[in-house]
Parts: C-alpha cells; sequence; structure tokens
C-alpha cells in the first residue's frame, strides 16, 4: 500500500443537481470513497474523466511519486483527462462524495462531461487520504479577526464550503462573480458574513473583482485574504492587497483555478516545461 497521502478511487455517479444555470452537482457513490479523507474546506483533488467512447479513464497501472509522469508519458488521445476540482462534501453512509462543477456548454471536456453524466457512469479520482495532504489553501493565520474572500463562479464551490465552516464572531467580506443572477446561491454561515454578487455583464473575466475590491472599504483589524479563480485576476488583487492596503503577503492565500484564453492541458504544459527547465 503507498504511504502517499493520497489516493487513486473508483467512483460512480449516483445522481445529478442542478444547482443554477451554470452550477450543476454530481453525487459519486462507492465503498471506497469511506476512505477519503478531507483536509479543509477548500480541499483539492484530481479528477480523471474518460475520453468519448471509453467506459472508464485510462490511468497510470499503479500510484508512486512518479505517477505524474507516467500520466503524461501516456497518449493524450487515450489517457484520462485530468481536471482540478474542490470537494465539497464527503458522507459516510452511504460513502458518497459532492462535486460542483461550472458548466461552460462544450466548450470543454469537463463541462461536457458533466452536462451528459448520468447515473452508472464511471471516472476516477486522485484523492486525500489523510487530512495533511498538501491540497488545502485557506489556512488564516493565529490572531487573524477578517476574512476575505474573492472567487468567480469555478471558486464557488470552495467559496460556500469555506463560509460554511466558520464561526461565529469573525468579520467576512466577500466578492463572489458569475454569468447570471440566478447563480447566487444561499450561502450559510455562522460568521458575520457580507456578501456582494458581482453579475457579469461581458466577456471580461479579469477586471471586475478587482474593481470591486479596490473600491470597497475594509474595516481595521488583522486580515486573511483567500483569493481565487481566474489566475491574472487573482494576481492582480493580491497585489492590490499588498501594495495599496497593507496586507501582509503570508496572509494572503491565492490560487488560479484557470487562465483566459488557455485550457487546463495547456496550463499543465506550462508549468511541466517550467519544471523541467528548472
Amino acid at each position: 500500500m503507498s504511504d502517499l497521502p493520497y489516493a487513486f478511487f473508483h467512483p460512480r455517479v449516483v445522481r445529478t443537481e442542478r444547482l443554477s444555470p451554470t452550477l450543476l452537482r454530481i453525487v459519486l457513490g462507492g465503498e471506497e470513497l469511506s476512505r477519503v479523507v478531507s483536509g479543509g474546506h477548500d480541499q483539492r483533488f484530481k479528477l480523471f474523466l474518460p475520453h468519448p467512447g471509453q467506459d472508464a479513464p485510462v490511468l497510470p497501472e499503479a500510484l508512486d511519486l512518479d505517477w505524474y509522469a507516467r500520466w503524461r508519458a501516456l497518449d493524450p488521445e487515450v489517457r484520462g483527462i485530468m481536471r482540478t476540482y474542490t470537494i465539497r462534501d464527503v458522507r459516510r453512509d452511504p460513502p458518497e462524495l459532492d462535486v460542483d462543477f461550472a458548466l461552460h456548454g462544450d466548450l470543454g471536456p469537463a463541462s461536457r462531461w458533466a452536462g451528459q453524466a448520468r447515473p452508472g457512469d464511471r471516472l476516477s479520482m486522485l484523492a486525500p487520504a489523510a487530512a495533511d495532504n498538501g491540497g488545502v489553501d485557506f489556512r488564516p493565520p493565529e490572531g487573524t479577526d477578517r476574512i476575505l474572500l474573492t472567487a468567480d463562479e469555478t471558486a464557488l464551490p470552495a467559496v460556500a464550503s469555506i463560509l460554511s465552516g466558520l464561526p461565529q464572531g469573525i468579520g467576512v467580506k466577500a466578492w463572489i462573480e458569475v454569468p447570471h443572477s440566478d447563480d447566487r446561491l444561499p450561502l450559510v454561515t455562522k460568521a458575520d458574513a457580507e456578501i456582494t454578487w458581482l453579475i457579469r455583464t461581458g466577456a471580461d473575466r479579469t477586471t471586475p473583482l478587482l474593481t470591486a475590491l479596490a473600491a470597497a472599504d475594509l474595516p481595521p483589524g488583522t486580515p486573511y485574504a483567500w483569493l481565487a479563480g481566474e489566475s491574472a485576476a487573482v494576481r492582480a488583487q493580491r497585489r492590490h492587497l499588498v501594495a495599496d492596503r497593507g496586507f501582509d503577503r503570508k496572509a494572503i492565500s491565492f490560487t488560479g483555478y484557470w487562465r483566459q484564453g488557455a485550457t487546463e492541458d495547456e496550463l499543465l504544459e506550462t508549468e511541466t516545461a517550467v519544471e523541467d527547465a528548472s
């Protein structure tokens, strides 16, 4: 058995639930999911989808430290389509795991697969099997008394999970950008949260959140910021908080879930090329 903090799982689709015009929840099931461990409210995992015509995604035969290199060595037209998602919820009785997909029609293989998913469909996951697994970014430092959150629809599942786990007595300001007014989902939290929804009106996916953040009145205190969404947008937001708002860099977590004009496959190739050159 691998000593790695994550493992391959091979669940099936149990059911689907349309949450909004953009978000679709897919519930995965299987006894082996009882071993999945979420280490935090924005817990990431890798999802592997089959190509059209395949019954199940093709993966490396074994899981070890070289699994990614061996996955890349497989024929791209055959190997499982890999994407990164957030665990929205995981249950034990019965073993089930919720994944919320942001749908964009047929613009990408994950959105296309999710839109056609039916009970019984097979897929695979590389998911955490230990709480300390390196796939969690939301980690407010000790002494934090106010939290800032920014997200687009791709990070909405993570924001919803983060808010649901916050305690009473902490102030939160959140800005969430979505394409439709009906994407404004009810978000449950015990925190003192002020949530601002931004409805996208054009093709610009990089500046609305920054504009709203720059115009905001931020109260004094010891802040922590969690920023996620389009990669150029979150970098710009981080620069603003550090340069213009005096935030400590260590008190900001920022994650580019996607990049405008690039597929996740292209991003993976770019990251790998940088690693190979270093």
